[in-house]
């Protein structure tokens, strides 16, 4: 068979299966890698593969009429997938936020404007003011969330909080995370540089790979780094061992400079990137009242 009749019969195939066909097959493709995704490495996964293992059993019965497994089997499946939606809400709900959130496309509704060597300086001194008062927390061993919100919004977070929209100074992190203070238990959003709301309530997240020695901060701050693109930074209470969660990944053992630096370089630097690329003024995250 030579090369031409190799390519005349793939464009046969293709003609015969069609434009539509193949962008079906590739929607369903990414759909089912997506929810693999997201599922792996939570009890979700364990409970498709037990569901996976149920409907196998189901074709055996049909297979090999099997009368007795196939009534039980039809009985549980009227009422299956209300079960299912039952036992699923948890993952289902974070499934949901992460669509409603837009993260894979979130670069696009980035907003250009002018932005200011000023501001920069501003943002950059608001980076080290939160290294100066997540070390100071470590220090004392005093229990801290931070949430950095990046393009992502965080509304339905911040309405679990209490607004205080103020400038970034290691007192008032100190402030707000005292054991006396009613904001302490917490997290902290910052927004812009400023710190926009605190004792914000976030979404644990139920990683069955997280070690036992984690508290509900841990948990929380990879909850919310798993629905969204924000930076947590998390201060142990027990240890004082400072962390950050990224895109659902917790990176335990930091200090001021490694903090410092990689938040400049999620929050600084793509400005500077898009001044040197010649970009109008650079990508600037959404304002508040934008």
């Amino acid at each position: 068979m030579s090369f031409s009749d190799i390519v005349g019969r793939l464009s046969n195939i293709m003609q015969s299966v069609g434009f539509a066909d193949i962008l079906d097959i590739a929607i369903i493709s990414v759909v089912i890698y997506y929810v693999l995704n997201m599922l792996k490495k939570t009890r979700a996964f364990q409970l498709m593969i037990g569901v996976g293992i149920f409907f196998a059993v189901y074709i055996v019965a049909i297979t090999f009429k099997l009368k007795a497994t196939t009534f039980l089997i039809d009985t549980l499946l009227q009422v299956g997938l209300i079960a299912l939606l039952v036992v699923f809400q948890p993952e289902l709900r974070r499934a949901l936020e992460q669509v409603g959130s837009l993260n894979m496309f979130s670069r696009s509704y980035m907003r250009r404007r002018t932005y200011e060597d000023r501001e920069v300086e501003q943002l950059r001194k608001a980076i080290a003011a939160i290294c100066d008062g997540v070390e100071r927390m470590s220090e004392k061993q005093t229990g801290a969330l931070i949430v950095m919100e990046n393009f992502n919004r965080l509304e339905s977070v911040k309405m679990s909080g209490t607004p205080v929209n103020a400038d970034i100074t290691p007192e008032l992190i100190g402030t707000i995370f005292y054991d006396g203070s009613p904001l302490h238990d917490g997290a902290v959003v910052v927004h812009q540089g400023r710190i926009t709301h605190a004792g914000c309530v976030l979404p644990l997240s139920d990683n069955l790979e997280i070690s036992k020695e984690m508290g509900t901060r841990h948990r929380a701050a990879l909850g919310i780094s798993e629905v969204s693109d924000v930076i947590a930074l998390v201060v142990s209470e027990e240890t004082g061992t400072i962390s950050y969660a990224k895109n659902g990944v917790l990176r335990r053992n930091q200090d001021r400079h490694s903090i410092y630096e990689m938040l400049t370089k999620e929050f600084v630097q793509p400005i500077i990137d898009a001044r040197d690329k010649g970009v109008a003024g650079g990508f600037l995250r959404r304002k508040n009242d934008e």
